[in-house]
């Protein structure tokens, strides 16, 4: 696993440059996974417009003004805060304290922030000067759909972190109780479909503001919000994140990670071994017991597991994984490493996000396809829904998630809402194709 660049830097270039390990990989995923987003759904939108179908809103500015004391404010605060955090993290960080910690510790290096604050504020000063005219103008100027992806992609960015903070809360409800600041500020934690649906509520009244047409932004919309998944879900397998799978009972470990198949009662064998993980959710490290993970069950028979074999053809790691080093920290400790990240797992687990990566691009390659193809608006994104939720149902099948007891239908959180995503896209299909055929009709 990489949990951060300095893991990567260190496998793969056998360098150890301990600053860049505050530089999470799951965090960069999700910002290239932000990026490609940015990109697919500015060319999608620029189609559109070159159809007819999206249109320009025209909007008056004013050029010519120095910029504010608001503007310069606004900017030095900005940047204190990222040269607070980033040049301590360099300079002021303790060795002890891992760098997700220290991010959302208040520790920090304040000359760093007053010298990146003050530079970002003169930046800000500087851009304006260049353009301040004696009598600020008024103009109008015309502002395309696709002019607007930075500000689509920033409301995606804010409101998708906090909708998925507030569901994660949510699902572990009791946590959050006994720890609310904790639960908040904490930087693991985040659950998708909370992020995916307060996100599109910020951005559908965003779209409403500017009077671009919904039915064909959520069109363009469906390609791009696949391949962000599909990206994200690398993320949390490349770090290790804890969105993993059951157990896969076919296989065992040795004590560095290695996965092989196991012998007959070998699986059983080794849940007796480990019996603290699993019921208590902690293992013993230098004579005392140290809480690792919150995954315990009432008993070693009720721990979750499926037994199936990798073909021969297939990569074992494709079938049992024990996430070693993973960022979570979870699990027994590995022999003979010393790293801050030395634990893995002590059964190997189905690598769900793996397969996530895997479904959703090919379904994004697929999406791409048919999106020339398919004219009647709201459909494109319909199969979205539909894709998406049975992707995701099928996935939680075999996933470690808190379950619940709907109508007396046992389901997670995610397959849940994953159902009314593939309910919606249906319903979203048969109106598309209504709406068409009367305005056909007419």
């Amino acid at each position: 696993m990489y949990p951060n660049l300095y893991y990567v830097f260190k496998d793969l270039f056998g360098v150890e440059w301990k600053s860049l390990s505050f530089i999470n990989t799951f965090g960069l995923l999700v910002a290239i996974a932000f990026m490609v987003a940015a990109w697919v759904l500015s060319l999608e939108l620029s189609r559109k417009e070159k159809l007819g179908l999206l249109s320009p809103l025209e909007e008056t500015i004013t050029v010519g003004k120095p910029a504010s004391l608001y503007e310069i404010i606004s900017n030095g605060f900005i940047g204190f805060l990222f040269g607070y955090k980033l040049s301590g993290m360099f300079f002021s960080k303790p060795e002890n304290m891992n760098p997700q910690d220290y991010i959302f510790s208040s520790q920090g290096n304040l000359l760093g922030g007053i010298l990146f604050g003050a530079f970002l504020g003169f930046i800000k000063w500087q851009e304006k000067n260049k353009v301040k005219l004696k009598q600020p103008e008024r103009r109008m100027v015309r502002i395309w759909p696709h002019d607007r992806v930075g500000d689509i992609i920033v409301l995606g960015l804010v409101f998708g972190i906090l909708g998925a903070k507030l569901f994660d809360n949510f699902e572990h409800w009791d946590d959050f109780v006994s720890h609310p600041l904790q639960a908040l500020l904490s930087p693991s934690g985040l659950t998708f479909y909370g992020g995916l649906i307060l996100a599109a509520v910020a951005i559908l009244i965003f779209a409403s503001k500017k009077q671009i047409a919904i039915q064909h932004l959520v069109d363009a919309a469906a390609p791009t919000l696949m391949i962000a998944y599909a990206i994200g879900r690398l993320g949390c397998q490349i770090s290790g994140d804890g969105d993993w799978g059951i157990y896969n009972s076919a296989y065992v470990a040795d004590a560095t990670g290695k996965v092989r198949l196991a012998n007959e009662g070998e699986f059983k064998k080794s849940l007796q071994a480990n019996t603290t993980y699993f019921l208590q959710g902690s293992v013993i490290n230098h004579d005392r017991y140290e809480v690792v993970t919150d995954r315990k069950y009432a008993s070693l028979d009720v721990v979750p597991h499926y037994a199936i074999k990798a073909p021969s053809f297939v990569p074992v790691g494709l079938f049992a994984y024990t996430y070693p080093q993973n960022v979570n920290k979870d699990g027994i400790l590995m022999l003979d490493i010393m790293d801050e990240h030395n634990r893995m797992l002590p059964l190997p687990v189905f690598p769900t996000p793996l397969y996530e990566t895997i479904i959703c691009s090919i379904l994004f390659l697929l999406m791409w396809i048919l999106r020339r193809r398919i004219a009647t608006p709201l459909v494109m994104f319909g199969i979205y829904l539909i894709a998406n939720g049975m992707e995701r149902i099928v996935v939680e099948m075999i996933r470690v998630n808190k379950p619940y007891s709907i109508l007396g239908i046992p389901t997670t959180q995610a397959q849940f809402i994953a159902f009314l995503l593939v309910i919606s896209g249906i319903g979203l299909i048969l109106f598309g194709i209504y709406k068409k055929r009367n305005l056909t009709l007419k």
